[in-house]
């Protein structure tokens, strides 16, 4: 979720470049900086921490006339939010700052300390710049920067100034979102269109494989299979809440939209070749662990009852899931071989931190899934997984919820590697998987328009049910949980299997049943378990691609082989019915009654 923006042209580049970061403050991040180039000087500055940081360093900064900048908000992926981890990142006379992942960026760097480049940072971005320094010595700048590009792999969004080159920025995308606009001789550059609206109207979205350099009198833009790319001019909004929801009618349908982003920036340096990896963990937190307990509210709750049976299916290891404003006071039997996990989108949620402290002061050793860095549950931790959501406008959970889960799904695979609990093929297969999920839930709009339309069946009755088995349990407490954040309309999650416990007897034509229906796990008893509810006559929404036809209304999803792809799609399905409801209602969708972000009071 980092940011970036640039710019070149006579008036405050310093003023451009923060207050650029400052619009994009809401994409989360752990560290920022910016690097100016003027009369063949550079001004470099770092912070760690918040943007006001950043502006407190370069409070005595007076730049007019002609100059050249970029800036940076960081989100870690290789590498803890330092200093020297922080972008922009140098060589001897470079300056970049980079959005993405460089995938091969270990080979590079090895090649590269061979030849005797001294690396100060962690990051895979240093390696760009160093390589690219190591082509400049018997090639033009352009030319060294281009063959730069097709050393690399991954995806990208690269700003790059040159102390010899004073009035050029030369720029390459790929995968990661870059803007580049213009007014008059000013070139402007942001990773999202707000950073730019009121600086200037004409922009050019870059596309996937594009790169090239602005200076004082051109734009140059290219890409291997085409010369010359003709700047084409889009006009910005002019409403900046308008800019920052992208086009979409809420906040938490451009949230929904943008899983498939995020979850690919959780997914981003942790996931490799063959294993698992987290940088943020030391290994003597799970040393002596043969217990772990997990501790949430709402929705956070929902993913720690999710990761429950990973953990127990993959890692083999006893787990035991805790609601935090019930913990506190249940005079909880606590051992020190026991690993504590907190789970909280905030960081400040007031059950879940006095929780935590409760473990601390027993011994414990804990663990935060987290996504705001600093706050009160990360500073209070031993250690912290961030799960990169960037920030989350909507007050009902979604993105969240999805990175929770990844986060929680990739640390049952990290445990079962360090306690040898799963064999090389399934860790592989898993691995797999796991990069198959941002593609997964890309919204298609087929799905999108089926979904719009079958909402409008299910605004009146007395109730809905949101049934599912195994992992797909919590699924239906997560999905019952949206529709009635923002719907205000009653909604239940239950186990398909405990229908028959009791609840069967609300079954009628008016109690609507979401029916998530798994091909991959515990299939026939859950198709059981629906067609006792269709018997009594219950009005059947089916999640899945099985072909039911015994359901009132069926959501189709793609064949899946695996059960978590098909988690992450009926997850997908859920938000947009509860949303589509919601908006029929004429319901603030982003901003329900009695409800607040962030829970801060018991």
């Amino acid at each position: 979720m980092c940011g970036i923006v640039g710019y070149l042209g006579s008036n405050d580049s310093k003023k451009f470049l923060l207050d650029g970061l400052s619009e994009l403050e809401y994409r989360g991040y752990d560290s920022a900086g910016i690097s100016i180039l003027k009369d063949d000087t550079f001004y470099s500055y770092k912070a760690i921490g918040k943007l006001n940081n950043l502006k407190e360093k370069t409070s005595n900064l007076e730049l007019d006339n002609f100059s050249i900048g970029i800036g940076h908000t960081r989100w870690a992926t290789h590498g803890k939010p330092t200093l020297q981890n922080a972008h922009p990142h140098y060589g001897t006379n470079t300056h970049i700052v980079h959005n993405g992942i460089i995938e091969n960026y270990q080979e590079l760097k090895t090649k590269l300390l061979d030849k005797g480049v001294v690396f100060v940072s962690q990051t895979d971005t240093e390696v760009f710049v160093h390589l690219f320094e190591y082509y400049l010595k018997n090639s033009t700048t352009y030319e060294a920067f281009k063959k730069t590009l097709a050393d690399i792999k991954g995806a990208y969004a690269i700003l790059l100034i040159v102390k010899d080159n004073p009035d050029t920025i030369y720029y390459a995308k790929l995968g990661s979102p870059m803007i580049l606009g213009k007014k008059g001789d000013e070139k402007f550059f942001a990773s999202s269109d707000t950073a730019l609206i009121g600086r200037c109207s004409d922009v050019h979205f870059l596309e996937d494989g594009e790169y090239g350099f602005v200076d004082k009198n051109n734009i140059i833009i290219e890409s291997n299979s085409k010369k010359n790319i003709i700047f084409t001019a889009t006009k910005l909004p002019t409403d900046k809440i308008s800019a920052q929801k992208e086009g979409f009618r809420y906040f938490m349908e451009k949230e929904i939209y943008e899983q498939s982003i995020v979850l690919s920036d959780t997914i981003l340096g942790r996931v490799q070749d063959n294993h698992i990896t987290f940088d943020e963990i030391d290994d003597t937190v799970l040393d002596g662990i043969s217990y772990i307990t997990l501790c949430a509210c709402g929705t956070s709750y929902n993913a720690a009852l999710s990761a429950s049976y990973l953990l127990q299916r993959v890692a083999k290891v006893r787990v035991n899931i805790e609601i935090a404003s019930e913990f506190r006071y249940k005079e909880p039997l606590l051992c020190d071989d026991t690993l504590f996990i907190v789970i909280s989108q905030s960081g400040e949620t007031a059950d879940t931190l006095e929780a935590l402290k409760m473990a601390k002061k027993a011994g414990l050793k804990t663990l935060a899934i987290c996504n705001v860095d600093n706050s009160s549950i990360v500073r209070l931790s031993d250690a912290t997984i961030l799960t990169r959501a960037g920030v989350e406008k909507g007050v009902a959970s979604t993105k969240a919820f999805a990175t929770q889960v990844m986060v929680l799904w990739m640390f049952s695979l990290y445990l079962a590697q360090k306690n040898n609990t799963i064999d090389k093929d399934v860790l592989q297969n898993e691995i797999k998987t796991i990069r198959k999920v941002p593609q997964t839930i890309i919204v298609q709009d087929s799905m999108h328009q089926k979904i719009k339309r079958l909402s409008k069946r299910y605004l009146y009755g007395h109730g809905f049910f949101f049934i599912g088995r195994d992992i797909f349990y919590p699924l239906a407490l997560e999905g019952a949980l949206k529709l009635k954040e923002i719907s205000y309309l009653h909604a239940e999650g239950y186990p398909s299997g405990e229908m028959k416990h009791g609840p069967i007897a609300l079954a009628d034509p008016e109690l609507f049943t979401i029916a998530l229906l798994s091909e991959n796990l515990l299939f026939e008893k859950t198709k059981s378990n629906i067609e006792e509810l269709g018997a009594r006559d219950s009005t059947i929404c089916c999640i899945s691609s099985y072909s039911y036809d015994m359901a009132d209304d069926f959501i189709k999803l793609s064949k899946k082989p695996h059960y978590m792809l098909e988690f992450y799609e009926m997850m997908l399905a859920t938000q947009l019915l509860a949303m589509e409801i919601s908006i029929r209602l004429d319901n603030d969708v982003d901003m329900p009654r009695n409800l607040a972000k962030s829970v801060t009071v018991e």
